[in-house]
């Protein structure tokens, strides 16, 4: 297959102007929609007949919509894809039914891990920011540790090393790089007892920190949340930010989850709202990697 014959993006996904117009050379017609539809019936008739569908994190793209759009051969996520649970497109059912999903990753990373190091110096310091400890402290030696340990967790990791801090981790599995690096693993509730820092890399929708983890945690600590979505139980989370001694720092509200509104406000609370690995760079490495999909998508049929 040279060209889809009809691309659709189903709303705003994000591409760079140069990857749209080159996006042109992949499909014979392409339709662009730069709002998102109000229903699903909505996105059925948006999509019509294509066989190519573009979409980001939003909309949905459940069974029902696309067993109504039976022209549809690709479907191309303009964002992170970690699991087939976690999807906005149901891709279990696109596989059973012809339809190939990819999805993409890694490509905001940096983004996140300059936001890190922002946030720890202007606490540690007491830059703008009611100082941490009674004096100004430093990143060399400073106890962190990471709960996820992906490309962003690693690549946070290794910077923050670089500057002196003693890093442990806790994950699915032993990193044995890492390990050589002098990156240690840890099991989860010594990890918290024992970080004074504690930065959650969780995939989207893994909760992992409950009341009993936050008991582990303590207090006096720094939590800082850089998932996709929230990597704590709502009600546990609350309740430990309401201790003033500790200061909870996440990029964005939906990265806080549902409690975002009652603590945005507090003197404890870092929150921009501002997505810290969406970059100039990293949509720049979104795009190339979203059009590098569609030609492995066209060069296998």
């Amino acid at each position: 297959m040279d060209k889809f014959r009809k691309l659709v993006e189903a709303g705003p996904i994000g591409l760079q102007p140069w990857a749209e117009k080159e996006l042109e050379n992949y499909a014979d017609e392409i339709i662009r929609y730069e709002t998102l539809p109000e229903s699903e019936d909505e996105l059925v008739e948006r999509i019509g007949d294509a066989d190519a569908l573009l979409v980001r994190t939003l909309p949905l793209v459940p069974a029902s919509v696309l067993s109504r759009c039976g022209n549809l051969k690709y479907v191309g996520m303009c964002c992170s894809l970690y699991s087939k649970e976690s999807a906005n497109v149901d891709i279990g059912y696109a596989e059973k039914h012809g339809i190939t999903v990819y999805g993409i990753r890694d490509y905001g990373d940096r983004g996140v891990t300059e936001f890190v190091v922002y946030a720890l110096v202007r606490i540690l310091h007491g830059y703008d920011w009611p100082m941490w400890r009674d004096r100004p402290k430093e990143i060399t030696g400073l106890k962190i540790g990471f709960v996820g340990f992906g490309t962003s967790g690693q690549m946070t990791a290794r910077l923050l090393k670089a500057m002196g801090a003693d890093i442990t981790y806790y994950a699915r599995s032993v990193k044995e790089e890492c390990e050589k690096e002098g990156m240690h693993y840890q099991p989860l509730h010594e990890l918290l007892e024992q970080s004074e820092v504690v930065i959650t890399c969780l995939n989207k929708g893994v909760i992992l920190l409950h009341e009993e983890e936050f008991r582990c945690l303590g207090n006096r600590k720094i939590m800082i949340n850089t998932s996709i979505g929230p990597a704590s139980d709502m009600d546990a989370l609350k309740s430990w930010i309401l201790n003033d001694s500790n200061i909870f720092v996440s990029d964005t509200a939906g990265a806080v989850g549902s409690i975002y509104d009652e603590i945005k406000d507090r003197a404890n609370v870092l929150c921009p709202d501002v997505s810290a690995g969406m970059t100039e760079e990293a949509y720049d490495l979104m795009s190339r990697k979203v059009l590098d999909n569609i030609k492995k998508m066209l060069s296998e049929n």
